[in-house]
C-alpha cells in the first residue's frame, strides 16, 4: 500500500530574494549634476548599431548623492514604440535601493519631440515611483544627434 505524505502548505511557496551586487565603490561612481551627465553616461552605453533601427529603453538608479548606482538595461522594442512595463522599473529601483531613477530611450528617427505616450508613460512612472519614495528626476531621448531633457523643457 502506497502512502501519501502531505506537504505543510507553507513548503509550497516561493522564496523571493532580494539581491544587489555593487562592482563598484562608491566613491568611484559616476555622479549626477545635469542632464548632460545623464546623457553621457547613457550614449556610452547604446548600441550605435542599433540606435538608428530599434528603439530601447534604459533606465539610471541613482542613490542619495546622485551617484549611479546601475543602469537597468529595460526594454527594447521595433523601430516606432518599446513595450514599457513600469511595474519593472520599479522592481529594479527598490531592488537596488534607489532614491532616484533617470529613464532614458531613443527615437530611431532621430527627432527629439517627446509624444504624448513618452510624456504619459513619464507620469505614470514618476507617479508610481512617489509612492516608494523614488524620484524620477529626468527623462532622456537620445539619438546620435543629442538628446532632450524633460526636466530642462519642464515637462517633468
Amino acid at each position: 500500500m502506497e502512502q501519501t505524505m502531505i506537504q505543510p502548505a507553507w513548503s509550497k511557496v516561493a522564496e523571493v530574494e532580494l539581491v544587489y551586487k555593487a562592482k563598484v565603490k562608491a566613491s568611484e561612481r559616476p555622479v549626477i549634476k545635469s542632464s548632460k551627465d545623464c546623457y553621457d553616461i547613457f550614449s556610452k552605453l547604446w548600441d550605435e548599431n542599433k540606435m538608428e533601427i530599434q528603439e530601447e529603453f534604459k533606465v539610471l538608479l541613482l542613490n542619495r548623492a546622485n551617484r549611479v548606482l546601475g543602469v537597468y538595461q529595460a526594454f527594447a522594442g521595433g523601430m516606432t514604440e518599446v513595450s514599457i512595463d513600469p511595474r519593472l522599473i520599479l522592481a529594479a529601483a527598490v531592488k537596488s535601493l534607489s532614491v532616484a531613477i533617470v529613464l532614458s530611450h531613443n527615437h530611431p528617427s532621430g527627432n527629439l519631440k517627446p509624444s504624448k505616450a513618452d510624456e504619459e508613460l513619464t507620469a505614470k512612472i514618476k507617479e508610481a515611483a512617489k509612492y516608494h519614495d523614488i524620484k524620477g528626476i529626468d527623462h532622456l531621448i537620445v539619438s546620435h544627434e543629442g538628446y532632450l531633457s524633460f526636466a530642462d523643457e519642464g515637462l517633468l
